[in-house]
């Protein structure tokens, strides 16, 4: 899940992940929890952070047999605070590494499903609509102004925000069980977003990816989201206004959209 699911990790990553097994019982659900553990440790081992929210396969949140999945994505869909819709847009971007993909698949479909059958769509917009801007009304860059990362920009929250989070949003309402941003972009419909836009977001998105490998700080999981501005050309610069527009030109197309269904 997270970055790794979509596939669009940096140098660093922090640890996304789950599990799910067959066998519905105490003592399957007492070997997973005790893998899982070891899967976090020995990834942590490797540098991965833990994640800050415990979305881990040794928490029993995220360590379900197929049985116990089911109902919880019910649970999540049924309560549908901002709690649980966040969960479900983070079970959107899972993908399976080892094992049955038909236990994923399952859920998914399942979750795709409830979530339209129940018009939650728009609770899912509004889940995402806080968007920290990159750009201000001078045309300048806005930077973080205190702390270990004063001068830099951050990307996670300005830039790629806005391209996940429309894209994730689109794949709900289209069926689109992709987890790669851009696959989920290529696989919208025409009748839904015209090829032109899909080429202008797909496009900068992937100048976007690019931009971070090659300007990010990469000193640690943290650094790897911040551009330090003062160390970029007028062009550089220039070139991560267009991004940065693009990315809000999406979101707002995609929110009209939501909010016209």
């Amino acid at each position: 899940m997270g970055s790794a699911g979509r596939m669009e990790q940096s140098i660093w990553s922090d640890q996304d992940h789950g599990l799910v097994f067959k066998t519905n019982s105490n003592d399957a659900q007492k070997y997973f929890l005790r893998l899982g553990k070891e899967i976090s440790e020995g990834l942590e081992l490797a540098g991965y952070n833990k994640c800050s929210g415990s979305v881990m396969a040794s928490n029993p949140l995220w360590c379900k047999s197929l049985k116990e999945w089911e109902n919880q994505l019910g649970l999540w869909v049924g309560e549908s605070s901002w709690e649980s819709i966040r969960y479900l847009l983070i079970f959107a971007d899972a993908r399976t590494i080892y094992g049955d993909h038909g236990l994923l698949n399952i859920l998914k479909e399942r979750a795709f499903d409830e979530v339209k059958s129940e018009h939650l769509l728009l609770k899912m917009l509004h889940n995402t609509m806080f968007m920290k801007k990159g750009v201000g009304i001078l045309g300048q860059l806005l930077v973080e102004t205190h702390g270990a990362f004063a001068g830099s920009i951050n990307l996670k929250e300005t830039a790629f925000f806005p391209f996940v989070n429309a894209a994730r949003l689109l794949s709900f309402s289209e069926g689109i069980k992709e987890t790669r941003t851009l696959s989920r972009i290529s696989h919208i419909s025409d009748s839904v977003m015209k090829h032109h836009d899909k080429s202008l977001y797909s496009e900068n998105f992937a100048t976007l990816l690019d931009f971070r490998l090659k300007y990010g700080s990469h000193k640690d999981y943290d650094s790897g989201h911040y551009v330090n501005i003062n160390k970029l050309a007028k062009d550089e610069k220039k070139a991560l206004k267009e991004i940065l527009k693009v990315g809000e030109q999406f979101y707002e197309h995609v929110r009209k959209l939501l909010e016209r269904m």
